[in-house]
């Protein structure tokens, strides 16, 4: 073939693998509960030193800080054991 799909036609008319791999949904997964998890622990743990504007709080909200990050943690926790049980 002519058009540049050789390479799926070599392969029976199959894709050889799925576009940026089978696991982008753990991986995926695992950083934005990685993220939320250490984010609000560290808005809860250093708060800012100085306030940009009167608009915001001085302190994080200390509940629904640590629920996201109890949540965080658990989507990241479950993320990393799929992938590493394969």
């Amino acid at each position: 073939m002519a058009d540049g799909w050789w390479w799926l036609e070599a392969r029976g008319g199959h894709a050889v693998g799925m576009f940026l791999g089978e696991d982008l949904l753990a991986y995926l997964v695992l950083a934005f509960g990685g993220a939320l998890c250490v984010g609000n622990f560290l808005a809860v743990v250093k708060p800012p030193e100085r306030q940009l504007d009167d608009g915001n709080l001085q302190r994080a909200p200390v509940g629904r800080s640590l629920l996201y990050s109890g949540i965080g943690l658990v989507a990241a926790v479950w993320a990393l054991a799929s992938l590493l049980s394969g």
